[in-house]
């Protein structure tokens, strides 16, 4: 008995010992190599990372656990925008917008409103009549107004902060868009909209967002724009630079001006749309209307070699000065999760193959994410 028990014992120990062992050199390999940090926890807690997702990204499981893992915030790209929500007088379609919101909880995540007013992706029947002309200014507030606070309210204690005006400097125009939000409430229509949406939630977080706005060209309209909103006493938590930026331009000192004078004017300021294009094209910036009919398509069948070091490199500069201020930036966003959910596929010109994101197609980290992790370790608070 006793030797029955003894062989017993041994016989038990090489069996733990077999069990703990790796079965093969790559899984020995694998399980002595750290895991690389995750994006958010690079980030540390002070600094969110988010990414814009649709309601069908988190059908798929894989994309999925990939948004819970790297990211701490999301917004919604398209859902949470009027034309979504209210794209007839009265009638809400909170449906899609919910699941956001739902993951966005069930993950512990931040969310992001995107947005109250645009002049894309707007209802005509907002600001004009059936005629296509400017609806008198009360009728056009009154518009406004409802739809502010049925949205406001519904999402009352889940979302973050509500980029409450978007992309309301013009390009080519002295100061601001004449949009139909413009022509029907008045110079005054961008200091109207946050003064609705304070009133539907004070205690929520707003924010101005725009694009090109590092550019000389954009920049000193933009300042105009966000001392006017101070100068009104209107809630303005933040301002978010988009983002859009092209392989080999801005030049990253440019950027790095734009924070410094935003975060002067007393604002915080986001990046909340970011993106690198790899591909040629005539313009930068994200006016969805300034399409073009063809490009060169150049990198279907993958990124090359030399094209993955150059974003990555691109992304490492970009980042250097992102965390450089840290102080001042309290959230970075890509525009979107991977490089096959980038509207950059079809903007501006359709149905090319873009590569502009920190996951390529398969889900699986590229260059460029191991840049930005390098970048935010370097600079995180010790």
């Amino acid at each position: 008995m006793r030797l029955f028990q003894t062989s017993s014992w041994c016989i038990l120990l090489v069996s733990l010992l077999t069990l703990a062992l790796p079965s093969s050199p790559a899984q020995a390999e694998e399980s002595s190599t750290p895991r690389k940090p995750t994006l958010k926890q690079a980030a540390g807690p002070n600094l969110l990372m988010g990414c814009a997702v649709s309601a069908s990204d988190l059908d798929n499981p894989q994309r999925a656990a990939l948004i819970a893992d790297q990211f701490s915030c999301l917004t919604a790209g398209n859902e949470f925008k009027p034309l979504s929500l209210q794209r007839e007088k009265g009638k809400f379609t909170f449906e899609q917008a919910d699941k956001i919101a739902d993951f966005a909880q069930q993950h512990g995540m931040k969310l992001i409103g995107h947005n109250l007013m645009w002049h894309n992706q707007a209802p005509a029947w907002l600001f004009e009549d059936e005629n296509k002309q400017p609806l008198p200014r009360a009728q056009a507030l009154a518009n406004l107004k409802a739809h502010i606070d049925t949205v406001m309210k519904h999402f009352q204690g889940k979302v973050l902060g509500w980029d409450v005006v978007n992309e309301a400097v013009g390009d080519s125009e002295p100061y601001l868009r004449d949009t139909p939000a413009h022509k029907a409430i008045g110079d005054d229509f961008v200091v109207q909209a946050f003064k609705l949406a304070h009133a539907a939630d004070p205690n929520v977080q707003l924010y101005y967002n725009d694009y090109n706005m590092e550019e000389p060209y954009k920049h000193a309209k933009s300042m105009r724009l966000i001392k006017e909103l101070k100068a009104a006493g209107v809630r303005l938590d933040a301002v978010g630079i988009q983002g859009h930026w092209l392989i080999d331009k801005p030049d990253v000192a440019m950027i790095e001006k734009c924070i410094d004078d935003f975060a002067g004017l007393g604002v915080k300021v986001m990046i909340t749309e970011l993106d690198v294009d790899v591909l040629p094209r005539k313009n930068a910036g994200a006016d969805i209307t300034a399409t073009e009919k063809a490009g060169l398509d150049p990198y279907k069948d993958g990124l090359p070699a030399d094209v993955q070091q150059k974003l990555a490199k691109r992304y490492g500069e970009i980042f250097k000065i992102l965390a450089k201020h840290r102080g001042e930036i309290t959230r970075i966003t890509f525009w979107g999760v991977d490089d096959g959910t980038s509207w950059l596929n079809f903007f501006p010109v359709r149905g090319r193959t873009n590569h502009p994101l920190l996951f390529d197609r398969n889900l699986q980290p590229k260059l460029a994410f191991d840049a930005v992790i390098e970048a935010l370790k370097a600079s995180s608070p010790r």
